[in-house]
């Protein structure tokens, strides 16, 4: 839109829509919402190219708001702000190949407070059906079995290390069948070799008897893990393209077992490790989780598919500061819905303008898109200065690409 703001009131002001007709669009009017967002995922999925594995990303996001009336908000983390605030907060999903990704699905997390307060979920009109409480884990196995359902295709799942620290949720998606390469914390604990779970014998004729499971052998995080690795541990690998050059790093594969205290379980993983040069002296790790193996699959495909988390974290901010999707006026649980769909829908329109340009202009942008669909409905600028305003980013951008690929 011609504003950066992208609320109702703006949007009228700029096209002259009638505001009350487009508030009934959005609040009250009986359009499906998830039928949208169901149709949106099966279109993202039919066009995405196949020329890499597909991954199915889950991620959180969340925006700051005023009051408390909006649905679902309240004093929650909130990663766009990175502190506790007044904020409402969706677990958002996304599908991704190579470097082409857009949304797919939704849903809004409720607070528990909000599930045990009908008189205020009644106000937010929020449907019976959907008062439960659930935790962001639960909504994301919602999402993955939603789209399963709905029959999207993709290779791997993917997520942070909020989701992949609970070891439940890597093994959720085992038993669906499908590979997955989630994020961990440094702190997360392995074991190197396999441990038997029994529970210890009395020591003594005092005390209680023990009754709690206790490993064989002894477990140790993963960050303690990396001190103990040497120079010939490692392997460089080259991921995938970035505006700065090749996402080049430093790969380190082991099998490795966790403890499933949820089932009392001992389950293998391939701990994937990464380090990549930031800046002259900052050195990032980024640890992960995957049922993959290296029989099936090269260090290169594992390294790829850590790495392809970026474009669900991408998505949503263009979701957010190109399209908007945080800047909602709106406060009930149909009109957020309405919004969400809508979102996705012009998401996937850009990530179709994207894919049929790519031969042409393959550095094209969501901003761009946008760029030119306003001077297509407004006019203020000459097609001769939109197009030279576009051709001078690209320009720009290339520049700075063949800089960093020069330096590697």
């Amino acid at each position: 839109m011609q504003s950066q703001l992208r609320n109702i009131e703006q949007i009228s002001e700029d096209t002259g829509a009638d505001y009350h007709q487009m508030q009934h669009f959005i609040t009250e009017s009986n359009w499906e919402a998830r039928e949208v967002i169901n149709q949106v995922a099966v279109e993202v999925s039919a066009v995405l190219p196949k020329r890499k594995l597909t991954g199915f990303f889950i991620d959180e996001s969340g925006w700051e708001k005023k009051g408390n009336k909006s649905v679902g908000v309240g004093r929650q983390y909130c990663g766009n702000v990175g502190k506790i605030s007044n904020s409402q907060v969706a677990v958002f999903a996304c599908l991704s190949n190579g470097d082409f990704a857009s949304m797919v699905d939704a849903r809004l997390y409720l607070p528990k407070d909000w599930c045990d307060d009908p008189a205020r979920c009644d106000e937010a009109g929020i449907p019976k059906e959907d008062r439960e409480f659930k935790t962001k884990l639960e909504l994301a196995v919602d999402i993955i079995h939603q789209q399963v359902e709905n029959g999207i295709s993709f290779d791997f799942i993917g997520a942070d290390g909020y989701y992949g620290n609970d070891v439940n949720f890597a093994s959720k998606i085992e038993k669906l069948g499908y590979l997955y390469m989630v994020d961990i914390h440094s702190d997360q604990n392995i074991y190197m070799e396999r441990p038997e779970l029994i529970v210890p014998e009395r020591k003594s004729n005092r005390g209680r008897m023990p009754s709690k499971l206790k490993a064989t052998t002894e477990d140790i995080s993963v960050s303690e893990y990396l001190k103990t690795l040497q120079t010939n541990d490692w392997q460089t690998l080259k991921v995938r393209n970035t505006a700065k050059g090749k996402l080049i790093g430093k790969y380190h594969f082991a099998k490795v077992f966790v403890w499933n205290k949820s089932t009392n379980q001992i389950e293998p993983r391939m701990l994937v490790i990464r380090k990549i040069r930031s800046g002259k002296k900052r050195v990032e790790i980024k640890y992960s989780f995957t049922n993959a193996n290296l029989e099936q699959y090269t260090p290169e495909a594992l390294a790829y598919m850590q790495a392809q988390r970026f474009f669900v974290e991408h998505s949503i901010k263009e979701s957010k500061h190109i399209l908007g999707i945080d800047q909602f006026q709106t406060r009930k649980w149909l009109a957020w819905q309405h919004q969400v769909a809508l979102n996705f829908m012009v998401s996937s329109f850009i990530l179709k303008e994207k894919i049929r340009s790519f031969d042409d202009l393959p550095l094209l942008s969501a901003r761009d898109i946008k760029e030119m669909l306003v001077y297509q409905l407004y006019k203020q600028m000459t097609e001769e200065e939109v197009i030279d305003k576009i051709f001078n980013r690209h320009l720009k951008r290339q520049r700075d690409i063949n800089y960093s690929f020069s330096k590697t």
